[in-house]
């Protein structure tokens, strides 16, 4: 891997971290854009690649959240346990769909919920 691509990685990381943990997202609406855009991935890849920074990226945050006691973990159990059961089956639908549905699907979801919160003012 060239020094750039590591560099580019680094900073995707760093972004997406602060993103993450700022936002309560797993960090993959800067990461699958950056990869796709910075790293000339895939979307799949990238949305899969994207998917398995999430866990170590989540375990650390929830370490910090948890020390702040702001998780609500019946919440978070209940809707874990609904999310990897459907985030399974996703991921086999992830390899049926083209890389345009899937970047035209992701774009949308962020539009939405984007122009929703601006609007509102709230999640």
């Amino acid at each position: 891997m060239p020094f750039s691509e590591i560099l580019t990685c680094l900073g995707i990381g760093i972004i997406s971290g602060v993103v993450a943990a700022l936002c309560g997202v797993g960090g993959g609406v800067v990461m699958v854009p950056a990869f796709v855009f910075l790293l000339a991935m895939p979307q799949k890849m990238a949305v899969a690649t994207s998917l398995a920074i999430i866990i170590p990226t989540a375990l650390m945050a929830t370490t910090q959240n948890t020390r702040n006691d702001l998780v609500n973990w019946k919440v978070a159990a209940i809707t874990a346990i609904s999310a990897s059961i459907f985030a399974y089956y996703g991921a086999g639908w992830l390899k049926t769909m083209s890389n345009e549905t899937l970047t035209r699907i992701f774009g949308t979801i962020l539009v939405v919920f984007g122009l929703r919160m601006l609007l509102q003012g709230k999640a």
